[in-house]
């Protein structure tokens, strides 16, 4: 690896900005200036027009100003004075809504590529983001250009501000981000919206939409100061996602959680799909560059559908998403024919999932992935175990303080031969050396190693994965936190 003070010393001027917002900018920057090239088409770095990145610095400097994701007032009354004032343009398009605890963004992908395949514009609504913010509002498939993401914040930027001035506090960082999809479909036009809930779901900003599709991911243990002590509770919230009439698409769920959705969804008249009953995975295999599956939707089998993603759980995510555009479609319902085979062979083999189980480097592999909570770090160490033949593998983990970061290690520590921890830029990253008290509580003293900055654990990392020889297997997974992952897939470039 390259020296990295460039990285420190442009995410420590940044002092004034959310240190997020900071670190995406240093990321890019370093990159450029080190010769790794481009990042791929749906991770997209600065704009390397200088008055561009210069708008798009300011507006995300503007958003830095307000309340961010992890503060919340428990209500849509501002998105919903938002919206109106905006002419409700998420009435304008059909949505599809997505809740859930693991899985979300990688089943917003997959449903994005299927109605894509079939010919309908989309408008793909997610979070966090990996590196740029832009990429939490595409279109086609794709995140919107800088230019339009500045155009579109500063359409509703008098909105806004109106807005804020008759609201007890003012709209939040991902109010504005929300509002600023909404409007961005209504104008492009799309056909269809797939919107992924920030948090929860009753109270979600993105629950001004009447969705026809409810989808529920699976749900587990994560926010539980906001969303609930148990997986029935949390349900209860994420519940709120489902409407009058709708089709709700139910991923396997814990017990308490799967009656609390059928509850709701008797008391709207919703209509039920359940993972398991009505659809789900028929078989899988392992495949060079991820698996091959055959599904069973709401209007039969589909054979033969490459999936270039690691591990059984996106084999699931990849039925809960063939079903929710079936549902969307009418499938098994209005008509009894299923999908295209060909064109949803095509749209699988299309998906990518930034940041989930994605090699960035070989030799040795480095794999980076987003777990953040111990059911994401479950899946997350079954398809490590799975899809890649380690002799040993090396953890580099930067968690975030508001987690079950024991939970998180303790999934990884049948796998981990050692661990090297570190902290991330960001403000909600949890303090290096807390951090390396509860490693050493579940790996013991011998096999935890602390290295403050991130590049230095990274190369900490690949050197302990080194140590046996270039070609005995050795391995090192980044995980703990999305903002760790970005500025991991940042300094290391791709491939």
């Amino acid at each position: 690896m390259t020296d990295s003070d460039p990285f420190e010393e442009i995410v420590a001027a940044e002092t004034d900005r959310d240190p997020d917002l900071a670190v995406i900018e240093a990321g890019s920057r370093t990159l450029r200036a080190q010769g790794t090239g481009a990042p791929q088409a749906d991770v997209p770095g600065r704009p390397e027009d200088p008055a561009l990145d210069k708008a798009l610095r300011t507006v995300e400097a503007e958003l830095a100003t307000r309340w961010g994701e992890t503060k919340l007032e428990p209500s849509v009354s501002r998105i919903a004075a938002l919206m109106d004032v905006l002419g409700d343009p998420q009435r304008s398009y059909p949505s599809i809504h997505i809740t859930g605890t693991n899985g979300k963004t990688s089943t917003a992908r997959m449903i994005e590529a299927l109605l894509g395949a079939f010919e309908l514009r989309t408008g793909r609504y997610t979070s966090p983001h990996v590196q740029s913010i832009t990429e939490r509002i595409s279109l086609d498939g794709a995140p919107i250009s800088a230019e339009r993401f500045i155009e579109t914040y500063e359409d509703i930027k008098p909105y806004v501000e109106m807005v804020d001035a008759q609201q007890e506090f003012r709209l939040s960082f991902f109010e504005v981000l929300t509002g600023m999809a909404y409007a961005a479909f209504a104008d492009a036009p799309v056909d269809v919206a797939v919107v992924e809930v920030g948090m929860g779901g009753s109270w979600d900003a993105t629950n001004v939409i009447d969705a026809a599709v409810a989808v529920v991911t699976p749900i587990d243990l994560d926010h539980t100061d906001r969303l609930g002590e148990t997986t029935g509770e949390i349900a209860t919230e994420k519940a709120g996602i489902v409407k009058q009439d709708a089709t709700v698409i139910l991923a396997q769920q814990p017990v308490d959680a799967a009656q609390v959705l059928l509850k709701k969804a008797v008391e709207v008249d919703a209509t039920v799909a359940r993972e398991g009953l009505e659809f789900g995975v028929v078989s899988r295999q392992v495949a060079v560059g991820g698996q091959l599956v055959n599904l069973r939707g709401l209007g039969g089998e589909y054979e033969e559908i490459y999936l270039p993603l690691h591990g059984p759980y996106q084999a699931h995510n990849a039925a809960v998403a063939l079903a929710a555009v079936e549902a969307f479609f009418g499938v098994g319902a209005q008509r009894p024919d299923p999908l295209a085979i060909d064109t949803v062979r095509k749209a699988f083999a299309s998906v990518t999932s930034p940041g989930r189980l994605e090699v960035v480097r070989r030799s040795p592999t480095v794999v980076l992935d987003a777990a953040h909570n111990p059911a994401g770090a479950r899946a997350t160490a079954e398809a490590v175990a799975e899809a890649f033949d380690f002799s040993k593998l090396i953890g580099v983990v930067g968690a975030s303080g508001d987690k079950n970061v024991r939970g998180l290690l303790e999934a990884f520590e049948p796998m981990f031969a050692e661990v090297v921890v570190t902290q991330n830029s960001s403000h909600r990253a949890m303090d290096v050396d807390e951090l390396a008290g509860i490693a050493v509580e579940v790996f013991g003293d011998e096999r935890v190693q602390v290295e403050p900055r991130l590049p230095d654990a990274l190369e900490a990392a690949i050197t302990l994965a080194e140590e046996d020889g270039e070609f005995a297997g050795g391995g090192v997974l980044v995980t703990g936190s999305v903002i760790t992952v970005g500025e991991a897939r940042l300094l290391l470039g791709r491939g």
